[in-house]
């Protein structure tokens, strides 16, 4: 049944796809209109903590409410009014419609706490290969052992997946549309990595595409992280209407970074920064981020099952404390990793003590 589902949802997309314009790139007048009038956004990337990947946090027999809830209220007690959110098609294949009534479920827990949405549909980080049902465990000390591509190299071997994702993306696109509660919507997380390189283009080109047909209230964008990557981040900067980017280094790497990025005259978000063994850390980069009036999106929020207080490339296979944590600010029953960062982040983000 669910396989007819979505051959009809594929169809209907087709015909539409056949009839519909791809409105063109916010000018700039209306991407810095758009930020002026939403504010300086500060926020973490969220996962909660009971979820290892992408998948256990939107399948229906491991979706956690609660946790949600309670971490998203640790979230309001920090000052932080906005989260990035990564989705996954596998949910949708299984399930279409509940998995937009979780989705649905979600945004009015985030809503509830004053916090907006920025949602990634496509990522080429960490493992390949990701299947639906029970998840792995997390292997101890390893930062995100769990996390899933999305859709992984399954797009290189499937005549039928392209049909899948863009069924995926402007059946979410299209349901949402108008929903105030997203920010905006993060077409595809680090287009390139796992050495998939200019091969990600097509993907990315069909992202931005198929976002444009559907032509949703909020902005599109995707956010520009590895310079080495010329063509994609060509592409990136050209189609996004808010311009993202990913920086973990110190506070000059980043000055440097914005600095680049100012010449293209639109509102920049940092999606991912904070890396404290990387120079990437509250103290320095956060205040620097609301002086420029650049969003402030840091990595990681409730040390959990995606093990992010563990380095990238520093195992600790034992599983024992790491003498730093990577990322994360808290403990999962909210006590503070650091409790002079915590009041920092309170401070910058306007939060009375």
């Amino acid at each position: 049944m669910q396989k007819t589902l979505i051959l009809f949802t594929s169809l209907f997309v087709l015909l539409l796809s056949a009839c519909s314009q791809e409105r063109p790139v916010w000018t700039l007048k209306k991407a810095n209109d758009w930020y002026a009038a939403r504010g300086w956004m500060s926020g973490v990337d969220f996962i909660p903590s009971s979820a290892v990947n992408q998948l256990e946090m939107w399948q229906a027999a491991t979706f956690d409410s609660a946790g949600i809830d309670r971490e998203l209220d640790f979230a309001a007690g920090l000052g932080f009014n906005a989260v990035r959110v990564y989705l996954h098609h596998l949910p949708w294949v299984e399930d279409a419609t509940g998995f937009k009534k979780r989705m649905d479920t979600y945004l009015s827990i985030a809503n509830s706490h004053k916090i907006g949405t920025i949602f990634v549909f496509f990522d080429d980080c960490w493992n390949d290969y990701p299947h639906s049902g029970q998840q792995p465990a997390p292997k101890p000390g390893i930062h995100n052992s769990g996390w899933v591509r999305d859709p992984g190299s399954a797009i290189f071997h499937s005549a039928h997946m392209i049909d899948t994702l863009e069924s995926y993306v402007k059946d979410v696109l299209g349901t949402f549309k108008d929903d105030k509660r997203i920010i905006m919507w993060d077409l595809y997380n680090e287009p390139g990595n796992s050495g998939y390189g200019d091969s990600s283009r097509n993907l990315l080109t069909q992202a931005f595409r198929w976002g444009r047909q559907v032509n949703p209230v909020q902005p599109l964008t995707s956010g520009v992280w590895a310079p080495a990557l010329v063509n994609l981040n060509k592409l990136q900067l050209e189609k996004s209407d808010i311009i993202t980017y990913h920086n973990y280094q110190n506070e000059r790497s980043h000055q440097g970074t914005i600095d680049s990025l100012r010449k293209f005259g639109r509102p920049l978000i940092c999606t991912e920064y904070m890396a404290r063994t990387h120079g990437s850390r509250f103290e320095n980069i956060l205040p620097m981020l609301k002086d420029e009036k650049v969003g402030a999106i840091s990595w990681g929020l409730v040390d959990g099952k995606t093990n992010t207080k563990y380095a990238w490339n520093d195992p600790i296979p034992s599983g024992e404390e790491p003498k730093v944590w990577f990322h994360d600010i808290l403990h999962k029953n909210g006590f503070p990793y650091d409790s002079a960062e915590v009041r920092l982040i309170k401070e910058v983000n306007g939060v009375k003590q």
